[in-house]
């Protein structure tokens, strides 16, 4: 069951809402080396065109983070800067983007955090604090290690931190390189306090297991109700990661948007080429926002049963079939003609819902 969502405080990275009542962004990060404008900017252009909401870029050096102040004049989209080890990276960053990561496991003494926050609030940006299974500090991987409940425990200490230091535009990762930690302890902290969660299973993958890791991880929490923006992590992959990330969002029923597209499995009872039919249906239609079930089915068996359901729907049968609407049928057609009357009916289908 699809539960309400957690209410959580509302932050903004740059003009993007996270939180409260604001759509459940996707972000990604780029791969290239920051300093490396060129590319940085490249790669940010291609994820904004592929509907990315939120870019993250690695800050490891001084020359990437003097390199921001370029990066952002050249980009559309809030950035993030992801710190690690270097605490005077966050405070040149903090002159340029919309967003610091830091992780607490490895920044060090608290005095650098101190300074890290000053900065934000000088900006009014938001800290995400992004803690990591395989980095947690010191005293919090004696006493519980890399558990679900170390991680908490890391995140509630930093939340406190912060918060002593009247410093509250606050959103949250729990990430581990498994489902199973990580839904624990986003499942474990979110009772806890209000602040906006980012969702990710970190280091996941190759794009076949990344997609599984996030779709079971990423998916339970979002129909528990938790999460205001999510990454999909995808070894070497940058529109994957926005693709897949939309696609969970979708599918868990979180957002209502463009087609749910039904099909049944290939079987010996299919009396059509029903992979090529999908495969244009899905290439004609993707330009439709609307949120609509259609079914393309290939025989008899499914095919009417589930076009009853759908907005529209097309049932294959021998070398002919029927285009239904709401579950009624409206033509029956040879096999040749049937994408095309289910592509207009789809179209139509949509501007009557505008």
């Amino acid at each position: 069951m699809l539960r309400e969502r957690y209410p959580t405080k509302k932050i903004y990275v740059g003009d993007v809402a996270v939180g409260g009542d604001a759509p459940i962004s996707v972000q990604s990060m780029t791969y290239s080396d920051t300093e490396d404008v060129k590319a940085t900017v490249e790669q940010i252009n291609r994820l904004h065109f592929a509907g990315c909401d939120i870019a993250r870029v690695a800050v490891p050096n001084m020359e990437a983070a003097l390199a921001l102040k370029e990066i952002k004049e050249q980009i559309s989209i809030p950035l993030v800067a992801d710190i690690h080890f270097n605490y005077k990276l966050a405070l040149e960053a903090a002159k340029w983007v919309d967003c610091i990561r830091v992780n607490p496991g490895n920044i060090g003494e608290k005095g650098r955090i101190k300074e890290i926050v000053k900065a934000c609030q000088d900006r009014s940006l938001p800290i995400r604090i992004g803690v990591n299974a395989g980095s947690l500090e010191k005293e919090f991987d004696v006493k519980y290690g890399a558990t679900a409940e170390g991680m908490v425990a890391s995140a509630e200490y930093n939340i406190k931190f912060l918060e002593d230091l009247g410093f509250t535009d606050i959103k949250v990762s729990l990430k581990a390189s498994d489902v199973e930690r990580t839904v624990d302890a986003y499942r474990m902290l979110r009772p806890k306090n209000d602040y906006p969660f980012h969702l990710g299973v970190t280091e996941a993958g190759t794009i076949f297991h990344a997609t599984v890791k996030s779709a079971i991880g990423l998916g339970t929490l979002l129909l528990d109700g938790i999460g205001d923006t999510l990454r999909v992590s995808i070894t070497g992959e940058l529109e994957e990661e926005i693709k897949v990330g939309k696609a969970i969002l979708k599918d868990s029923g979180r957002v209502k948007d463009g087609l749910n597209i039904i099909s049944c499995p290939t079987c010996g009872r299919i009396e059509a080429d029903l992979v090529s039919a999908v495969a244009e249906v899905e290439e004609r239609t993707k330009h439709i926002k609307t949120p609509m079930d259609v079914s393309v089915m290939g025989c008899v068996v499914n095919a009417i049963g589930e076009a009853k359901h759908a907005d529209v729907a097309i049932a294959y049968g021998k070398g002919s079939g029927l285009v239904m609407v709401k579950g009624d049928v409206i033509a029956k057609l040879p096999e040749a003609e049937l994408v095309d009357r289910f592509v207009a009916e789809v179209e139509a289908f949509a501007e009557k819902c505008k």
